[in-house]
């Protein structure tokens, strides 16, 4: 029975391999289990790189005009789910590389295309950013359902406390420093929301779900090739 959210074995016990080569009638030949493990390492190692670049694509697509296929994508993306799947799938060496990818695209849209002032803010989202990923990197050996939605809904409401706090703690022209203006910071950001909640949430069992499809179909294609081996 396959577990949503269980990473797949990636070995072959000695008796798998033995019965596979009793079955093959003298040829040398690997067993199907074998192949469709290396198939399947190989795409779970690409996964969390694909998905952050996925979720940098999505941050420029507002000001892709027609190429714009997300709804409201000023709020409905996916850099949470790609943070906590990364920490869950990634390297551990590597955890450096989304987090300087999304910096590095913070910088852009901020400078380049919003033509905004650059300010110790932005510091704090990046501070988000890798604790987005250490919060992944929980989810490492249990990964179920439970454990993935609880995840994608603490990272949309830390996200909302932190960021709309450092906007308040930043801008003072924008929002007075008293508990009134920091309360009207938080009113301002409630529209989006919905959208971080509900973005985290799809994209979380959107990125996690693939893992498991992908051996579904690869052992679905095995065992048909199989078939038609043995018919043949």
């Amino acid at each position: 029975m396959l577990l949503w959210g269980r990473r797949p074995r990636l070995s072959v016990s000695r008796s798998e391999a033995s019965s596979g080569d009793a079955a093959a009638s003298g040829r040398l030949t690997y067993p199907p289990s074998r192949a469709q493990n290396n198939d399947s390492a190989a795409e779970e190692l690409m996964l969390p790189y694909l998905f952050v670049l996925l979720a940098i694509a999505v941050r420029f697509l507002p000001f892709a005009g027609p190429l714009n296929i997300l709804p409201h994508a000023w709020h409905f993306t996916p850099v949470a789910a790609s943070l906590l799947f990364f920490g869950a799938r990634g390297s551990r060496r590597q955890m450096w590389i989304p987090l300087v990818l999304l910096a590095a695209t913070d910088v852009v849209l901020t400078k380049f295309i919003y033509s905004y002032t650059f300010s110790w803010d932005h510091l704090v989202t990046w501070a988000w950013y890798a604790a987005i990923l250490w919060l992944g990197t929980n989810l490492r050996e249990k990964s179920g359902p439970v454990r993935v939605v609880g995840a994608a809904l603490a990272s949309s409401v830390s996200f909302f406390l932190v960021s709309n706090f450092a906007v308040w703690a930043a801008w003072p022209e924008m929002y007075p420093r008293t508990f009134n203006g920091l309360m009207m910071s938080y009113a301002a950001g409630l529209p989006f929301f919905r959208g971080t909640v509900e973005s985290d949430l799809f994209f979380c069992i959107a990125f996690f779900g693939t893992p498991v499809f992908l051996l579904a179909l690869s052992r679905w294609l095995h065992k048909t090739s199989g078939d038609h081996i043995a018919a043949a």
